[in-house]
């Protein structure tokens, strides 16, 4: 029961952490800020949550597993509270990083007491179970705190994420034992982890990737809005890319199963470049028709990107079995800060271009990401046997 609980946080911060896409306009008229100003939003949530998660790790190691929990969800829920009630940008801003302080420690620790907490033969479901939780908010929190914020303002959609978070810290306080074990890495372990050459280009790769994704989903609901969408079909939008990111996941873990982990994350890193391209595409040649087209779009996207991510998770597992959990705390470094980057990325290309260039610009970074990724496999291949004769 207490994996559930889990989960909910896991909702809570995942609903958080891609709602704002959709709020972003609605906050700028608000508070008098550009579009690209707001952006900076997602860009310090990520980039705090990129260089804190690693650095609190280590820092809180000696301490009580369900303490920590506790001390993350708290801040989580006190940074969405501040956001509810900032009274400008910086106050706003600053609310966004104690989010990401929060957010950053609470999902490793998540991950570790769930497998503490369960049964030998049950850890992997329960770590599934604990994940589901951003895959489900990405289904059906997003869209609900993006109406929510549409009817009732954004600050409304803060508080519906506090509200949860409580929910879930109330259930984790009661359901949680003391005394679970601290088997966090130091800092030293996880630089020599770093230090292996495979697994700084998968770590290069899921940058390029989550770059990419996070240049166009930052501001999601801007070129939508250029085509007349109003807050109910940028709703249906989010709930479009939800439902096809919850779909690629499980895809991507059964297609790596029977292709293979290099095979199935390079389909999905070249049908998220093509869906993105095909998004600009779409609003520049056939805006007049572009409502079903960049929804399709929309759908290849979340497909695609999110097919590739269990792949990706599976094939660093292999680089480093002995120190998975590592490899994998760095990749979630990795995956945000390319957040932080694709974020900054699209603000620049808003207040030079236009909002039509924001497809084409991520499709070129998950391009790159696939070069690498090709040439890593490559490399991989098995080498012939020569025969002397």
């Amino acid at each position: 029961m207490s994996v559930l609980w889990l989960a909910l946080a896991a909702f809570a911060i995942g609903t958080e952490g891609f709602v704002i896409a959709g709020l972003l306009p609605a906050i700028a008229t608000d508070l008098s800020i550009s579009v690209p100003a707001a952006g900076q939003l997602v860009t310090a949530y990520a980039l705090t949550y990129a260089v804190g998660s690693p650095i609190l790790a280590v820092t809180l190691n000696n301490i009580d597993r369900r303490t920590v929990l506790a001390l993350a969800l708290s801040t989580f829920i006190a940074g969405n509270l501040a956001a509810m009630v900032a009274s400008n940008y910086a106050l706003l801003l600053a609310s966004r990083m104690l989010m990401a302080l929060g957010s950053g420690l609470c999902m490793p620790t998540a991950l570790a007491v769930s497998v503490a907490v369960a049964a030998p033969e049950r850890r992997g479901r329960a770590v599934a179970l604990v994940t589901s939780g951003l895959t489900v908010a990405t289904v059906i929190g997003v869209p609900l705190g993006n109406l929510v914020g549409s009817l009732l303002g954004w600050r409304a959609t803060f508080a519906m994420v506090a509200l949860i978070g409580a929910v879930a810290l109330a259930g984790l306080l009661l359901g949680l034992p003391r005394g679970l074990p601290r088997n966090t890495a130091s800092l030293g372990e996880r630089l020599a982890v770093a230090r292996h050459s495979n697994v700084l280009i998968a770590l290069l790769i899921t940058i390029l990737w989550a770059l990419g994704g996070f240049t166009v989903f930052t501001y999601f609901a801007i070129p939508l809005r250029s085509l007349g969408f109003d807050a109910s079909q940028i709703s249906l939008a989010l709930l479009v890319f939800g439902g096809a990111a919850a779909i690629g996941n499980m895809l991507g873990g059964v297609l790596a199963d029977r292709l293979g982990t290099l095979a199935t994350a390079g389909i999905g890193l070249a049908g998220m470049a093509g869906a993105l391209i095909l998004h600009s595409l779409v609003l520049k040649l056939m805006p007049a028709q572009a409502h079903y087209a960049v929804l399709g779009a929309i759908f290849l996207w979340g497909i695609s990107g999110w097919a590739f991510y269990p792949a990706q998770v599976a094939s660093i597992i292999r680089i480093e079995p002995q120190a998975s959990m590592i490899a994998l705390s760095l990749n979630a470094s990795a995956m945000y800060l390319g957040f932080a980057v694709g974020g900054a990325l699209g603000g620049a290309v808003l207040a030079t271009l236009s909002s039509d260039d924001l497809g084409w610009i991520g499709g070129t970074s998950v391009a790159a990401s696939l070069l690498v990724h090709l040439a890593r496999g490559w490399q991989a291949r098995p080498k012939p046997v020569k025969i002397a004769g």
